[in-house]
Formats: structure tokens, sequence, C-alpha cells
């Protein structure tokens, strides 16, 4: 299949930049539902589904318990990760120790 591009007008290049692209699109689209399925075949030989595989690989992230209270607003805490809240910094600056809004 041989094009003579130089004389082709820009309409027919055009046309055949889009039916390419078509193609391109439709064979991609071919080769994943294809990987899919040996994926899913390789998957059910082991005995899973591969959406049981795909979703198993993520694990579930922990929260960590508080383990700082402000002591005028006990409904404030810090796990004494990340960024120090502002009152954490007020008591800090006053003159207090961190040890004194451990929540006990």
């Amino acid at each position: 299949m041989n094009f003579d591009l130089e004389n082709m007008s820009l309409k027919e290049l055009r046309d055949l930049h889009k039916a390419v692209g078509r193609q391109i699109d439709g064979y991609e689209a071919k080769k994943k539902e294809q990987a899919m399925a040996a994926a899913q075949q390789v998957a059910e030989e082991h005995g899973f589904s591969l959406k049981e595989l795909l979703a198993g690989g993520k694990a579930a992230k922990a929260t960590v318990a508080p383990k700082y209270a402000n002591p005028d607003n006990t409904s404030e805490t810090w796990t004494g990760r990340g960024r120090q809240p502002r009152w954490v910094k007020d008591h800090m600056n006053a003159g207090g120790s961190i040890d004194d809004l451990i929540i006990k």
C-alpha cells in the first residue's frame, strides 16, 4: 500500500490522517481487550478474578489515634504527625511543654 503523499491535496492528507488515527485506536483497543482476556484467564487459573487481584493491591490506610489534646478545647486533637496545630504552637510559645498536652 503506497501513497504518493507529495501529490496529495490537503483534504486527502487530512482524510488519510483521520483514517490512520481510527485504525490506530482500533488496533490499541483490540490489543488491550486481548491482554485483559489473557490476564483474566491467568487469574482464573489461580482461583481469582482479575478484579480481586487488582483491588487487593491497595492497602487500607491505617488511622492513627490522637496523642495530644488542646486543654482549652478537648475536641481539638493532634496525632503528633505532620504540622503542629496553632494551639500546640501557642501553648509552646507561652512556655508550656508538649508533655502537658498528652492525652492520658
